[in-house]
């Protein structure tokens, strides 16, 4: 742990740290702007790595899980109790190891199943 904080400050004498974490939040502030600009509810703070977006609808969490699992989409769902009746949610995890690339096909198969399940809410209550 002290390695990996003598990195992030550049006591090593490289820029690897701030080139990692530069990226990590270019790379979520990317893929949370995308998820917004296709009417999903995004919650969480600019920069975070971990961008949570909101289902609402419990008996969809399960659902959502399944479907973005079989596109190949790691999506970490959470409902009643760890969160209110309402707020049901799915968490993303970006990473400074994630590309464009992979961004934008995560964002295109995230559409797929959000509009599957109806979950666009932000363009409408019906979702």
């Amino acid at each position: 742990i002290l390695t990996a904080f003598r990195i992030i400050s550049g006591e090593d004498g490289t820029t690897l740290g701030r080139e990692k974490l530069d990226k990590i939040k270019s790379n979520s502030n990317y893929f949370r702007s995308e998820l917004r600009r296709l009417g999903m509810s995004v919650l969480g703070d600019e920069d975070s790595p971990v961008v949570p977006m909101m289902i609402f609808h419990v008996p969809k969490i399960a659902a959502f899980s399944r479907e973005c699992y079989a596109r190949g989409i790691a999506a970490v769902v959470v409902g009643f109790p760890a969160v209110p009746v309402y707020g049901a949610r799915v968490r993303f995890c970006v990473s400074a190891g994630h590309d464009k690339k992979d961004l934008k096909q995560a964002v295109k198969k995230i559409k797929e199943v959000s509009k599957l399940l109806n979950v666009r809410y932000e363009r409408s209550i019906f979702g």
